[in-house]
């Protein structure tokens, strides 16, 4: 079946044209576009008119939380949420349970996103102080990279131990994605805040930033840039959160093969500290939200070399598990299902153009880990695509959220942009309406 895409604004590579697209057998079959004549009939013909078509988003970033966790979402629920807001390829997370820490958990959890999963799907391999004898077992082409708990968070996967780091950076080249936290500073931080605020039950939630501070992120940071170009591996700089940090990023593109190499999250880019006061622990994560200074030097950041791939690091809890402050309420907000609509509602108010986005969200984490034939629009690559529309303003409620968590920090807002339709692998997954959930998307194949 041949289906044309027609009449859109193809958002590609940096340039923004208008044309048409042809879906066939599951690639893009034709670009069409300074005029090019359509080179046969086709059976179906969806008029995009004042929509912009991109690549479909590739999240570098997620926790679908199964197996393990699944009162509060799971691989079903989230890739319907993924689908629905454009995101047609995720990487997940290591930290279920079990955790995928072993050769077998990791071929179960590949095996049950195969069955789960309506968008394209890869997951890290998870480092901890023991297993890195592993690496030289895990197939390059099936495994998105390492993921290094170099700061503790959901699952508690910290790996704390200086010959167990050594060995991890330089024993694969596979891409090693961290978290940097420095957990003594953390731990000294909460210790001073218990104390302050000892006839309370927990320490405000507004000092989460204090205690998992600009300092702890820098220094574990600088920890792992310096294995890092001692070993010379491939290290990706997970939700950086400081401008601190960024002393230590080149702008050079990835198209130069760049061994150091930055995301960071939506969450990151929309609040700052001042919204701990509306918000509360609903934008409670790890590393935390910071002030106003931290958020503006991260835009300019995304809008230029330095951060090369913008994700979500989605990690929804159920609400009653965000009860408390500081420290007993759980880290992590769900952001997958719009998260492209708010870097277009960035867009929107100037702050970074439509070209930008897609090479962050989709361009960027293709290059980075080597994606075979997607995140761009070319032909005879897989025929993952999202088309969106401008000037059609809606209001985020509860009810419009799909995450089994069934709310977003994000409610209330009003978007001037809205996800018309998601193509994986050429299907409609989401005709703006609903998510075909009969669906399964491919595993992601990566060129090592």
């Amino acid at each position: 079946m041949r289906t044309l895409i027609h009449n859109a604004t193809i958002v590609n590579e940096g340039a923004s044209v208008r044309g048409s697209l042809v879906i066939e057998n599951g690639r893009i079959a034709e670009v069409l576009t300074h005029g090019k004549p359509l080179s046969a009939p086709c059976d179906e013909t969806i008029d995009a008119t004042g929509c912009y078509l991109l690549p479909g988003v590739i999240d570098d970033h997620v926790h679908f939380r199964e197996p393990g966790f699944t009162h509060k979402a799971d691989m079903l629920g989230e890739s319907r949420a993924a689908a629905a807001g454009g995101v047609t390829s995720v990487m997940d997370m290591p930290n279920t349970q079990p955790q995928t820490t072993t050769i077998e958990a990791l071929q179960e959890k590949m095996d049950l996103m195969g069955r789960n999963c309506i968008v394209n799907h890869s997951c890290y391999y998870g480092a901890t102080n023991e297993n890195y004898r592993d690496f030289t077992r895990l197939d390059s082409r099936r495994v998105c990279g390492i993921k290094l708990f170099m700061g503790s968070s959901t699952g508690n996967m910290l790996v704390d131990n200086m010959d167990s780091l050594v060995r991890i950076f330089s024993g694969t080249d596979l891409p090693i994605a961290a978290h940097c936290e420095d957990q003594a500073i953390i731990r000294k931080n909460a210790e001073r805040f218990k104390q302050i605020f000892a006839k309370r039950e927990d320490v405000p939630v507004n000092k989460h930033s204090t205690i998992r501070s600009i300092e702890a992120c820098y220094t574990s940071s600088a920890l792992a840039i310096r294995l890092a170009r001692e070993t010379n591996a491939r290290l990706h700089l997970l939700h950086v959160s400081t401008a601190r940090e960024l002393e230590f990023l080149s702008d050079r593109p990835l198209s130069d093969e760049k061994r150091i190499t930055a995301e960071v999250c939506v969450g990151h880019l929309l609040f700052y500290q001042r919204d701990y006061t509306t918000l509360g622990t609903r934008i409670k994560c790890n590393p935390s939200i910071k002030n106003r200074v931290q958020r503006d030097a991260l835009r300019r950041a995304a809008a230029t070399g330095l951060i090369d791939v913008i994700a979500t690091d989605h990690a929804p809890h159920l609400l009653g598990e965000k009860a408390g402050g500081a420290l007993k309420a759980v880290s992590g907000m769900p952001m997958i299902q719009f998260s492209l609509v708010s870097m277009l509602q960035l867009v929107s108010e100037g702050l970074f153009s439509i070209e930008k986005v897609v090479e962050k969200m989709c361009h960027a984490p293709a290059t980075l880990f080597h994606i075979h034939e997607r995140g761009y629009i070319r032909e005879g690559y897989r025929a993952d695509l999202v088309l969106v529309r401008p000037d059609s303003p809606w209001q985020l409620t509860a009810e419009t959220v799909l995450s089994k968590c069934g709310w977003s920090p994000l409610e209330g807002r009003t978007f001037d942009w809205k996800v018309e339709k998601t193509f994986a692998n050429g299907h409609l997954i989401y005709d703006g309406h609903s998510v075909d959930e009969n669906y399964r998307g491919e595993e992601l194949r990566f060129e090592r």
